[in-house]
C-alpha cells in the first residue's frame, strides 16, 4: 500500500499556543489508524490540522502532494472528509437533504445509487428518510454525519470520537459499519477515539498522543498487548 496522508514535525497553533509540537504520523491508502490519548492531548487539534482549520507549520502531504496553504475546500476536494465530534448535522434539514448535501462538491451530480447505499448501510435511516435530523437519536445522528461524509467519496475519512455519548451496543454497531465501509470503499481512516479497545480492533496501527507529541506509535496489535502501553496509556 502507497502512503495516502504523511505529516512531518506538524506543529499545530491556536493564536499563539502551541498545541502540537512536531507529530509525525502516516495513513496508507485504504488503512485505519487510530489516534488515542487524554483529553487535551491534541487529538481534534490533528484533524482539524489536516483540515486547514488551524495554523501550523511542518508539512502535511496528501496523495503525494503538500496541503500546505491550501484552503479547507480545496482539501475537501482532493478527497478529505472529516466527521466532527459533536456530528454537526443539519438539524432542520431533513435526514435525506443531509445526506444529498454531503455530495454537493461532486462533479457528477447523480448522487442516488450512492444515497440507497448508505440506507442498506443504515436501514434506520432509511425509515426516517423524510424526518428532520435534529430529532434524531445521537446513534441515529452519527450515523448520519458518517453517511453525509462519505457522499463526497473522500480517499481518507477523519473521524472524531465517534463514539461519544452512545450506548455501548450501539458504538459496537457503528464500528462494525466503519470495518465494513473501509473494505468495501477502500477508503484510509483516521480515527479519534477515547475506547482504546474497539478501536484497536479495528485499526491497523495506533498513536497515543501526550501533550500534542506522539508517546507511542505500533501496530495496533502491539499496542493492545503491550501491558505497560495498556497501563500508562490506554486507561485498561
Amino acid at each position: 500500500m502507497s502512503t495516502l496522508l504523511e505529516l512531518r514535525g506538524l506543529r499545530a497553533f491556536y493564536g499563539e499556543v502551541e498545541c502540537l509540537h512536531g507529530v509525525d504520523l502516516t495513513a496508507d491508502e485504504g488503512e485505519v489508524v487510530v489516534v488515542l490519548g487524554a483529553n487535551g492531548a491534541g487529538k481534534t487539534t490533528l484533524l482539524r490540522s489536516v483540515c486547514r482549520l488551524v495554523r501550523t507549520e511542518g508539512t502535511i502531504t496528501f496523495g503525494g502532494e503538500p496541503l500546505d496553504g491550501r484552503s479547507t475546500y480545496d482539501v475537501v476536494r482532493r478527497g478529505v472528509s472529516l466527521v466532527p465530534q459533536g456530528r454537526g448535522t443539519l438539524a432542520e434539514l431533513s435526514v435525506e437533504d443531509n445526506i444529498r448535501a454531503g455530495g454537493y462538491i461532486r462533479k457528477d451530480k447523480d448522487v442516488r445509487a450512492d444515497t440507497d447505499y448508505w440506507y442498506d448501510v443504515f436501514p434506520r435511516l432509511a425509515q426516517r428518510r423524510s424526518t428532520s435530523a435534529g430529532s434524531l437519536s445521537g446513534g441515529e445522528q452519527q450515523m448520519l454525519a458518517i453517511a453525509r461524509a462519505m457522499m463526497s467519496n473522500p480517499k481518507l475519512l477523519l473521524l472524531d470520537e465517534p463514539s461519544l455519548g452512545l450506548a455501548p451496543i450501539v458504538v459496537r454497531q457503528l464500528f462494525d459499519v466503519l470495518a465494513r465501509v473501509c473494505a468495501e470503499r477502500g477508503v484510509a481512516m483516521v480515527v479519534v477515539e477515547q475506547n482504546a479497545a474497539l478501536a484497536l480492533d479495528l485499526a491497523r496501527r495506533g498513536y497515543v498522543l501526550e501533550a500534542g507529541t506522539v508517546a507511542v506509535a505500533g501496530p495496533a496489535e502491539q499496542l493492545r498487548d503491550d501491558e505497560s502501553v495498556r497501563r500508562a496509556y490506554l486507561g485498561y
